[in-house]
């Protein structure tokens, strides 16, 4: 048990094979998609497989069958006389490079064209990167014999990192526009294209020109072909889980149970499995921690930004409001004031239901992991505290509401409020005030049962431990003492009466003038 290897940061099939790593078998997929003969767009998050699932087909096309042996892809094709030839392949890969730099997309393309003219040699004088494309196809074919195959792995990095960078992403949208209209009017030396990206940007010719290029991202057929099911989990990974759940005295449903809540529930098709990432599961059980692993290698900041720009309700990600329509979710518009679709994309948010009769779909946070990583990467922006990673300091709220400081509960509150930004726009200021409220007790979830309302009628937000029950009602520019009369009037404390436990009702005003608290009224029983 102890000498079976996890592919963690393994994106490379042949390594993964030769090297003995365990493998979730996907080659099913593979089966139906190279038999199709159709150029196919896959969008997946990041660190989700997108790289490991186009090196497999490179292994493919390039006929090493030696790598597939007891995949379910070798009983597929036992009976195909022509299965497993070599093809000429052209693997463009996006990872490695900075792309906020200029040149830096000629630069890539022009290492990759480098490479294969060196295979098969090169008879244009023309310098223009299309041009020399254009001409490595058809002497790859005419060599081989065999029509070529192009896969395309994160063709958006270099777009998603000059998203706020207007000329050199429209820079950037021009080369691709440019290299990649070869693949149209080339398509009789193609025999496969494939292309992989976080998000598929509208109005990128790379789509307009491939006009029949497939889109299999919302494909129920293709929801599986990234990601780990649970019964993948549990068929590859056992004596792993075993393990964790031993070294963390828990038993093996206890552990399951941690991994479902932690990195499972993504959804990309409404009536898919649910997909466990599988860069966050894999670094847990070799770990045997429940850590926070895709969240950690980082949240881009354009979409920080995005939503601080637009002013977004934070309390929408998880209050189930967020809908979206298909397309916007299959397509990217730079302009669209929308941020839902880039952040579903991106993996901060999945499939939740479907409503038929509208065609829309509804998004919330896929698991732990990402609902506690989003919601501390927001803090910063809301609070104006980049510089200060402790400004909001989850451990301390936790610790006085556990042992019924209220007083320390104020004076946190009191310093965070502090630090909203100056405004004389009420809007702004209601919602930055409302949305520190959200954040704090939505992290606090984590660590105590807490429940944040927004419709009348109920109070704004409800914490409670093993030994307390606190009612919190938030005003702005009114008086503490009204507010706590409100949660007597509008009886919010009547579920709670016959509870053993400490109760507070705390009635708290905003002055939002001053940005502070000017009134804090708490009512113990």
């Amino acid at each position: 048990m102890n000498n079976r290897k996890l592919p963690i940061g393994i994106q490379d099939f042949e390594k993964l094979r030769k090297e003995g790593f365990l493998y979730v078998d996907k080659t099913s997929y593979i089966y139906d998609l190279v038999h199709s003969g159709a150029p196919y767009f896959l969008s997946r998050p990041r660190r989700f497989g997108k790289s490991l699932l186009l090196s497999t087909i490179r292994a493919y096309f390039e006929g090493k069958r030696e790598l597939f042996e007891g995949l379910e892809i070798e009983s597929l094709e036992s009976d195909d006389p022509e299965s497993w030839q070599p093809y000429p392949v052209f693997y463009f890969d996006f990872n490695k490079d900075n792309f906020t730099r200029e040149s830096a997309l000629e630069d890539v393309l022009e290492d990759h064209l480098r490479q294969w003219e060196l295979i098969y040699g090169r008879d244009t004088e023309d310098n223009s990167l299309a041009s020399r494309f254009q001409h490595l196809i058809v002497k790859a074919v005419e060599q081989t014999g065999r029509n070529a195959v192009v896969l395309v792995d994160e063709y958006d990095k270099p777009l998603l990192e000059t998203i706020t960078h207007d000329s050199l992403e429209e820079h950037n949208k021009a080369v691709f526009k440019g290299f990649f209209s070869t693949l149209k009017s080339y398509d009789h030396y193609l025999k496969f294209v494939f292309l992989t990206g976080v998000t598929k940007f509208s109005k990128v010719s790379i789509f307009s020109d491939l006009n029949q290029l497939q889109d299999i991202s919302l494909n129920k057929e293709y929801a599986g072909i990234c990601g780990v099911t649970e019964k993948e989990m549990k068929s590859c990974f056992m004596p792993e889980i075993e393990r964790m759940a031993q070294g963390n005295g828990m038993t093996v449903e206890e552990c399951l149970d941690g991994l479902r809540r932690q990195y499972d529930g993504y959804h990309f098709h409404p009536d898919s499995d649910g997909m466990y990432n599988p860069f966050s599961l894999v670094n847990a059980l070799a770990n045997r921690e429940f850590g926070s692993y895709w969240f950690s290698t980082g949240t881009p900041t354009f979409l920080l930004r995005k939503l601080e720009q637009i002013g977004f309700d934070a309390k929408k990600f998880t209050g189930g409001e967020l809908y979206a329509d298909g397309s916007a979710l299959s397509d990217y518009r730079a302009d669209n004031p929308d941020p839902i679709p880039l952040f579903y994309q991106t993996g901060y948010l999945t499939i939740k239901s479907y409503d038929r009769e509208f065609m829309s779909y509804g998004l919330g946070y896929p698991n732990d992991e990402v609902k506690y990583g989003f919601l501390k990467s927001l803090a910063p922006s809301y609070l104006h505290s980049e510089d200060e990673p402790g400004a909001l300091d989850i451990r301390s709220f936790v610790r006085d509401i556990r042992s019924g400081d209220t007083d320390g509960i104020r004076d946190r509150f009191t310093a965070l409020f502090a630090r909203l930004p100056y405004t004389t726009d009420e809007k702004p200021v209601e919602q930055n005030f409302q949305n520190v409220i959200y954040i704090v007790f939505m992290l606090l979830g984590r660590y105590v049962s807490t429940e944040v309302h927004s419709a009348r009628g109920r109070a704004d937000c409800i914490a409670e431990t093993e030994d307390n029950v606190y009612i919190f009602e938030f005003k702005r520019d009114g008086t503490a003492e009204e507010t706590l009369s409100q949660i007597e009037e509008k009886g919010y404390a009547k579920p709670y009466a016959a509870d053993s436990r400490k109760l507070y009702l705390i009635g708290v005003n905003f002055d939002s003038k001053e940005r502070t608290i000017d009134g804090w009224e708490v009512n113990g029983r």
